[in-house]
């Protein structure tokens, strides 16, 4: 086991539960969702974690929200540019 395979970034599994949840009932290609995932998380700040129940314990029920909110947000630009066809008119600003 390395030093990587005891930490990871606390937004990676935020942003595919959010590109699952947008693109559902869509099909899509992996390679595009892929591609939407690193367009997302490059758009937020790293947040790096050994556990994720660290976060859990440190993390206030209103930043939590807050970074939902901006995970929400960065997924739907990334699929608005990466597949437009996927993205949700409703949801354009």
């Amino acid at each position: 086991m390395t030093v990587l395979d005891n930490m990871y970034n606390y937004y990676e599994r935020m942003v595919i539960e959010e590109l699952a949840l947008q693109l559902a009932g869509r099909e899509a290609d992996q390679d595009k969702v892929c591609d939407m995932a690193c367009i997302s998380l490059n758009t937020l700040p790293p947040r790096y974690i050994r556990h994720s129940v660290d976060m859990a314990f440190f993390l206030q029920p209103d930043d939590l929200r807050k970074m939902r909110d901006a995970v929400a947000h960065s997924v739907r630009e990334a699929i608005r540019k990466v597949s437009p066809e996927h993205a949700d008119p409703a949801s354009e600003t």
